[in-house]
């Protein structure tokens, strides 16, 4: 079978689904027996972190490079012409992702659904972000066989949204990169951690005003709707790598997360694994990454964030271990063999 998955969202730094794209194809291609075709129209420096994140993956590689990807991409999309099988070659799966959705000839047509967060919350998103997603949403729920979600809560909401039927839905859980681990290097200090994007659902106002007189290291990108990491206490680290990351991770004293909703929240994952008492917001988007090893919390009562923060530093030594048995069930090889299940191929 040859499966030619979408990489387009790989040609920017990665944050949460461009981990998520490149872990399911690790798992893919770890279970092996297809022939597996990464695909994107990319801009020469999209072309180089595509590259970056695809390395040690075994597959092929269909990354044409053209001026204005991002143009041509949408434009595409919204011609309807020429199928895909014109730059990726013949397919019996096409897999897409969210950022544009070009038509096919043949084969069984597939795409991944993160969160609905652009419908449900526009003013949570930038602009591009609404508009590109929207419409790649009404126009899978309309022409795709499958859709793959990454938790049992995006896929009810995709089914009571866009009135999916249940039968075309299927879940396939984001594992956890080996690089989080307890072992390794720790970043030295006493402090609170926060990862996520500088964006409104995040709610990192929240997670400053919980903190209360602790040191609080944020780690993410700069992003939009007015959000800054700024307080007496807070050091903002910007975007980190992986292995920086990690090493954020395994130094915190407690891992706080009081975003008001994610489609899975990977780095709950992330950090668990790591070795870290976490405060998770009570969101039941949630609940899957959380099971039973986090403390949980509105995200919008700072009061109740800081209890919890304060619950999860009394409750370490229970809560390290159920995090880390929690963090083990998820895996790329998994996440790798549901996407086949849902195309046929296992």
């Amino acid at each position: 079978m040859r499966i030619v998955v979408d990489v387009a969202a790989l040609s920017h730094q990665r944050t949460g689904v461009g981990n998520y794209i490149r872990g399911s194809l690790a798992g893919i291609a770890e279970v092996g027996g297809q022939e597996l075709v990464a695909f994107a129209p990319v801009s020469p420096r999209g072309k180089r972190f595509v590259e970056e994140a695809l390395a040690g993956i075994e597959l092929d590689r269909r990354l044409p490079v053209v001026p204005g990807a991002y143009a041509l991409r949408t434009a595409w999309s919204r011609l309807g012409w020429p199928p895909v099988e014109l730059l990726a070659g013949r397919l019996d799966v096409f897999h897409f992702g969210d950022w544009w959705y070009p038509p096919q000839r043949a084969g069984l047509r597939s795409t991944m659904v993160h969160d609905l967060v652009p419908l449900h919350h526009p003013d949570w998103v930038h602009r591009r972000t609404e508009r590109m997603h929207g419409a790649k949403y009404r126009h899978a729920a309309r022409t795709c066989a499958v859709v793959i979600v990454n938790s049992r809560f995006t896929g009810d909401d995709v089914a009571a949204t866009l009135g999916v039927p249940a039968e075309r839905i299927h879940v396939a859980y984001p594992g956890v990169d080996p690089v989080f681990s307890p072992e390794g290097p720790r970043a030295k200090g006493e402090y609170v951690l926060a990862v996520g994007t500088l964006e409104p659902r995040k709610n990192l106002a929240a997670a400053i005003a919980a903190t209360r007189g602790r040191e609080l290291r944020v780690a993410g990108a700069p992003g939009w709707g007015g959000v800054e990491a700024r307080g007496e206490h807070v050091v903002w680290l910007g975007y980190q790598g992986p292995d920086e990351l990690s090493a954020l991770y395994r130094g915190a004293s407690v891992f706080v997360f009081p975003s008001r909703f994610e489609g899975f929240g990977m780095p709950v994952l992330e950090a668990m694994a790591c070795g870290v008492p976490c405060v998770v917001s009570a969101h039941p988007s949630l609940d899957e990454a959380c099971g039973d090893a986090a403390v949980r919390a509105d995200p919008d009562d700072p009061d109740a964030l800081a209890a919890a923060i304060d619950e999860a530093l009394a409750r370490r030594e229970e809560l390290i271990p159920r995090g880390l048995a929690h963090a083990a069930r998820f895996t790329w090889r998994a996440c790798g063999e549901a996407h086949l299940r849902a195309w046929g191929a296992l």
